[in-house]
Parts: C-alpha cells; structure tokens; sequence
C-alpha cells in the first residue's frame, strides 16, 4: 500500500493541471463584453445667416387701386387715417378740389394726393423714387415704357408741351381706374398719375 499511495497522488496532479490548461469553447462569450450603444446621427449643419447682407429693396405700393393703404374712391378722413402721417395742405375756400403731400415732400409736383368732393379721387407722381402699376417710372423714355406695357398704351398730344404726349392706360377688370404718363419732347417721362375717372383726366390737376 505505501508503494501505491505516490502513484497515485502523481496522477492527481496531472488530472488537475490538465483541467486548468483546457481552452476555452471557440464559442464562448466573454463575460466582459459592454452592451452596445445606438450612436445619434449628426444633425445637418444649418446654414449660417449672413447679417452683412442688403436688405431686399421696398416694393412700389402704387396700384390701380390706390397707393398703399389709401384706397380711391375712399373719404378724405379714411384716406389720412389709412396714410397713418402727416399730410401738409388744405383746401382754399371756395373750392372743391385740393391736393395732401408727405411732410417730406418738398412740393407738392413731386408727390401729391388729390381730393375732390371729399373723397380721395387721385395721386400724381414727379420722381423718380415711386414706380407705377406696371413698372413705369419717371425718366424712362416712350420706348421703354411702350416696351414695358406690350404696347398696350394709348398716346396722344399733350396739350401744353410742343411733342410731348400723354400715354395711357385703363386698369380694365381691376379697377374703374386709370394709368397716365406724361412725357416731354425728348420723348422721357417726366410723370405719372393714376385715378378715377374725371379726376385723371384734370390735364390742370385741381385748378
């Protein structure tokens, strides 16, 4: 029995030191594997503002149907309360008709609005800075503006200015109104007015 007893305790060792050198399964997992993570999408970066940029220019607020909030046809309270400023000029006494002018405006052949039997029946235009229903402007010439408008209007003879004429205009289904340009010799605008009918047709204005 003691011969035996090291044989056995050699086999022992071997049995063990096999077991603690056996691999591991191919398909183990290992214990230390983190769980996985959604990544987030980066977001499309937004196009930055650029505040050096020019503003867009103002658009015309003349129409057929008036010039900005100021409807024809409307009363003279209604038309300054549309205006929301001051507007210069009165009538005289004894007349009907009369003009109302922006405070910054110089005189009133530059840019004015006629009243006649208290209602807003017209505004005329002498500068450059304003464009008409259509596109027109002063200082253009006839061709540009025949060009302009499809050669839809109509010129005649200007009564005061040797080969200046009138070309006009009728706002059609738009309104009961009506476009007129007056151009000089050269054949150049040197304004525009749009109303209701009299009123446009006043080759004086109101006098």
């Amino acid at each position: 029995m003691k011969s035996m007893l090291p044989i056995v305790m050699v086999a022992a060792l071997l049995s063990a030191c096999q077991r603690e050198e056996a691999p591991a399964p191919a398909d183990a997992e290992p214990l230390t594997t983190a769980a996985s993570t959604p990544v987030a999408e980066t977001p499309a970066p937004v196009p930055a503002v650029d505040d050096t940029a020019a503003p867009a220019g103002p658009v015309s607020q003349a129409s057929f149907l008036g010039y900005g909030d100021m409807k024809l046809g409307s009363t003279v309270e209604e038309a300054r309360a549309a205006w929301g400023g001051e507007l210069n000029g009165a009538p005289m006494e004894g007349t009907s008709c009369h003009y109302l002018w922006p405070k910054w405006i110089s005189r009133p052949a530059e840019f004015a609005f006629m009243m006649e039997e208290g209602k807003f029946v017209r505004y005329d235009v002498g500068i450059d800075k304003e464009t008409a229903p259509g596109g027109g402007k002063v200082g253009m010439s006839v061709e540009e503006l025949q060009k302009l408008y499809g050669g839809a209007l109509k010129a005649t003879p200007h009564k005061y200015v040797q080969g200046g004429q009138y070309l006009a205009i009728d706002a059609g289904d738009v309104a009961p109104t009506k476009l007129i340009f007056e151009a000089d010799a050269a054949g150049k605008v040197t304004s525009w007015r749009v109303g209701l009918s009299p009123q446009v047709e006043y080759v004086e204005g109101c006098s």
